[in-house]
């Protein structure tokens, strides 16, 4: 069996191929409440085969949504909300579903990326005060956030809690912990935004404080064993930022933790960041990581991962453990069947779609 589509534990969450259709944002919540477009998109997804299926990012408070319109589950209507999308995919589909929780940071009160994206000016009827590890903004000429009080971390950490209560509630499978692509706890993580001289700024294990109490609060309100992963940004791609050394002592540090899974992405912390941009271009990153890590967290690899032969030669080379397909998901969102397909392997498929396979792939598809 090509390794791609070998099953995989995530902790205590077994799937049963390594193809992950990582988080991806699609701005089109209701005051943090999931709408017909989450049902449509995510009972799509949930038909492509793949391994495990997560949820985009979901504000754990109003003034941590990177957009008016990022999913949020901050309320028990937002909850609420959900469950439907929840049921819809469940009644078709086997595939485990995670959720990304997350905060923004000072990247908060933004525009969607097809309204120009960037920070909402300050006088923006639809803006509001953001928070980070300091006052300083991503970008010299947007609003500038409040720097956080201990008071601020508190309730920001409690808001993390409520969120992960809430999403085992709902019956969500795992976790993921959002810690990078420049939001508030990569915000905190980075010598280029975190100018703090307090317990959570100045050395690294200030500065990786709030990623491991929050994960620490988390992991002990959800019941033992409970799978919660983390993605970070293993190099900012700038000098004197947070780099792949200090990317190692986080994750052995979130390994002792029992987290069940590292999924490695990059930058998006600082408008200077000079990024090598190519097929594969993060894969080093994640193959540093699960070096250093010797197998006691599975490492799950994105960017630019977009063709089968591609996805299995990184598995067969050792470099992750499993594979994020994202964009090249959306484009595709029958990719899996494909890469099936490719490397004589079967995908589950819904009985609805069993007459599809095409002729001289016969046993494509596992049947329910």
């Amino acid at each position: 069996m090509p390794a791609l589509f070998s099953p995989i534990r995530l902790g205590n969450l077994e799937l049963t191929n390594r193809i992950i259709v990582p988080p991806m944002c699609m701005y089109s919540a209701q005051d943090g409440c999931a709408t017909s477009w989450h049902q449509m998109h995510y009972g799509n997804l949930a038909q492509c085969g793949a391994g495990l299926l997560i949820l985009e990012a979901t504000a754990v408070e109003a003034r941590g949504r990177i957009s008016p319109y990022d999913l949020g589950l901050w309320s028990d209507a937002q909850a609420a909300a959900l469950q439907p999308v929840l049921a819809h995919i469940r009644s078709y589909s086997p595939m485990p579903v995670c959720i990304q929780l997350a905060h923004a940071g000072r990247k908060a009160s933004s525009l969607r990326p097809w309204e120009g994206g960037g920070a909402m000016p300050a006088d923006h009827p639809g803006a509001w005060r953001t928070i980070s590890a300091s006052a300083q903004g991503y970008l010299p000429t947007d609003p500038a956030p409040a720097s956080a009080t201990l008071q601020d971390i508190a309730d920001i950490k409690q808001a993390f809690v409520d969120a992960a209560l809430r999403s085992h509630q709902l019956g969500l499978d795992a976790i993921e912990l959002h810690a990078a692509h420049g939001y508030l706890l990569h915000q905190f993580l980075s010598p280029l935004s975190n100018l703090r001289t307090d317990a959570y700024g100045d050395s690294l294990d200030n500065r990786m404080r709030l990623t491991l109490e929050v994960f620490d609060a988390m992991q002990a309100a959800v019941p033992e064993g409970f799978p919660i992963g983390a993605r970070i940004s293993a190099t900012d791609w700038v000098d004197g930022g947070w780099d792949v050394e200090q990317s190692k002592a986080l994750a052995h540090a979130l390994s002792q933790r029992g987290c069940a899974f590292l999924h490695v992405s990059s930058a998006a912390l600082h408008p200077a960041q000079q990024i090598p941009i190519g097929p594969g271009y993060q894969v080093p990153l994640a193959a540093a990581l699960r070096e250093s890590l010797g197998g006691s967290m599975p490492v799950i690899a994105v960017g630019l991962i977009t063709q089968a032969q591609q996805a299995q030669a990184i598995l067969d080379a050792g470099h992750a453990d499993a594979i994020g397909v994202a964009r090249a998901m959306l484009y595709n969102p029958r990719w899996p069947w494909e890469a099936a397909r490719q490397l004589g392997a079967r995908v589950h498929a819904a009985p609805q779609y069993l007459r599809c396979q095409p002729h001289g792939a016969k046993d494509l598809f596992d049947a329910p």
